[in-house]
């Protein structure tokens, strides 16, 4: 069964644009032209991944996303003609994944939908351990089998790549990461502008494991360096 992904654009040319890329693609494509509609859509299908326009009638693209992100964590890629470096971080703040500036070349943004779908739903297929094997690391026990991490065994409400990116940690603690390898655990490509991707993601992390964010026990920054996930939390 293909993909469904769902296209919250309200500039017509555009999403017919996307729309024809990505059912080259054999995706299926859902349209909305207003954040309302939008989640009209997604309450009433099964939607795989959301591609966003942040500046929308009725619901903007901000408040479309916070919605979604309250009750799913599916892939959500933010398509913006707003390109200042805030209005980056705060997309992803709010709970989107990828961010992209228009213009833009759609091969590209259908080579990054693949890529976040790859990621996202075939995250199972990556992990060499077996699935009967929890990981424990303090009060944080990751299940692969489930695909979740749950402290003090209460499930912790991840998006599919800061699951990633903290599963990748907790299997090495004590090992500094680079900005740049942990953004390659999310992405193949890596450029000077996506630095600011991984300090937003680690922030999230940090506000959902960590008992003080402002002092963090697990994931430790290590200045001019990147981080580390601290193993003596245990």
């Amino acid at each position: 069964m293909p993909y469904k992904i769902m296209i919250a654009e309200d500039d017509e040319d555009i999403a017919e644009l996307i729309a024809l890329y990505l059912e080259n693609d054999d995706f299926q494509v859902v349209q909305a032209q207003n954040g309302k509609e939008a989640l009209e859509r997604f309450e009433q299908m099964n939607i795989d991944l959301l591609i966003v326009d942040l500046m929308m009638p009725e619901i903007n693209g901000y408040e479309t996303i916070r919605k979604i992100r309250e009750v799913s964590q599916i892939p959500i890629l933010i398509l913006s003609a707003k390109s200042m470096n805030q209005d980056k971080v705060l997309g992803l703040g709010i709970g989107a994944d990828m961010y992209m500036t228009k213009p833009f070349d759609p091969l590209e943004l259908v080579a990054q939908v693949k890529a976040m779908i790859r990621r996202s739903y075939r995250f199972s297929n990556l992990g060499q351990e077996p699935r009967s094997f929890f990981l424990k690391r303090g009060d944080l026990v990751y299940d692969p089998e489930k695909m979740c991490v749950k402290k003090a065994g209460k499930e912790i409400s991840l998006t599919a790549y800061e699951l990633k990116i903290l599963v990748a940690m907790m299997k090495a603690p004590g090992r500094v990461f680079t900005r740049l390898q942990l953004y390659q655990v999310i992405s193949r490509d890596f450029c000077q502008a996506d630095e600011d991707t991984i300090m937003v993601h680690i922030s999230r992390i940090r506000s959902k494991i960590e008992e003080d964010p402002s002092k963090p026990k697990y994931i430790k920054t290590v200045r001019g360096l990147g981080y580390r996930f601290d193993d003596e939390a245990a």
